[in-house]
């Protein structure tokens, strides 16, 4: 009987052990850049200004206490969904002074604002609107099962803090790198590239602080790999810095660390050549694989802005859960 019970105990203890890698998928690895073409759920604050009246200029929006990152989903008891929408509502207005439901990271608040006439006699709160997003990134992962794709390793932000910003749907196309403006120490650097708005590679149904998710409308990616643990060491991250097709490039992977939000790492460029083209890491990358003893083991999330050389990464167990 204690025999028995010490085989059971050692069983119980190397379940306990098991990591992820035990329970390994078989993922499409992608690489390639798209092009992100998104429809934000309300209208987009992107900045403040003044209205000219002719005799003084006044922005009635920031004297309200509304921010540039805010999301207007409302106008008085009305829904906006287009920032023509909410024009041509401020403009029927004449004037009268109006609730607006906004929100704010985690928050919906009701402000009241009073329009001002323009010196060309426009009915302003003094706003810049934006409805949709537009960019490009880098496809990580796609299920051959399933279909579900996943991009980025990061959410789509509002530019203000880190909420995700509320979508109401999109789509991920091809794209070109066509050029690079390399990353300096305190200038991120930036893919520019071309989306082919006429060749959708699938929809964008998740926003997450994981990445984007969605439904792909076939197969995307180069090559089918396992899933794996990510550890410090070599590994090569799979990014697009010219025309459409992924390259490997070596880092090293300095620490994994777990926080509220996953398991993160941080890594260091060490492949010249990429250190010689962008500098490092550049916007663009974002979503980039990290490959590490020929599996699937994470994404490339952010860059350091004084050493665009250093930049942070997600684990690939964290992109999967986001994605379900």
């Amino acid at each position: 009987m204690t025999k028995r019970i010490a085989t059971l105990i050692c069983c119980l203890l190397l379940g306990a052990n098991l990591s992820t890698g035990a329970y390994a998928r078989e993922l499409m690895v992608g690489g390639q850049a798209v092009g992100i073409q998104a429809a934000t759920a309300g209208v987009l604050v992107a900045g403040l200004t003044k209205v000219d009246t002719g005799g003084s200029s006044f922005s009635p929006a920031e004297s309200a206490g509304i921010k540039k990152g805010d999301l207007i989903v409302a106008l008085g008891d009305k829904n906006v969904n287009t920032a023509a929408e909410l024009i041509d509502a401020v403009a029927a207005l004449d004037g009268r002074n109006v609730d607006l439901t906004l929100r704010r990271e985690d928050r919906t608040l009701r402000i009241n604002v009073q329009p001002i006439r323009s010196r060309e006699g426009q009915w302003m709160m003094g706003m810049w609107l934006r409805d949709a997003v537009t960019g490009i990134g880098t496809l990580t992962f796609c299920d051959p099962e399933s279909g579900i794709y996943g991009a980025l390793g990061h959410g789509i932000s509002n530019g203000e803090g880190s909420s995700e910003l509320p979508l109401s749907g999109g789509c991920i196309t091809e794209a070109e790198i066509v050029d690079i403006t390399p990353g300096t120490a305190g200038q991120p650097g930036e893919l520019n590239g071309c989306a082919d708005v006429g060749r959708v590679l699938g929809s964008i149904e998740g926003n997450t602080d994981h990445g984007i998710y969605g439904q792909a409308y076939g197969a995307l990616g180069s090559r089918i790999i396992e899933t794996g643990e990510i550890a410090p060491g070599p590994a090569v991250i799979l990014s697009t810095i010219s025309g459409r097709t992924p390259m490997e490039y070596e880092v090293e992977i300095n620490r994994v660390y777990q926080d509220a939000e996953g398991k993160h790492v941080m890594l260091t460029v060490t492949d010249p050549r990429l250190c010689e083209r962008t500098g490092g890491i550049v916007q663009g990358m974002s979503g980039s694989p990290i490959i590490q003893d020929g599996k699937l083991v994470g994404a490339v999330t952010h860059v350091f802005v004084n050493d665009p050389t250093r930049g942070y990464g997600v684990a690939i167990e964290n992109m999967l859960d986001a994605a379900e």
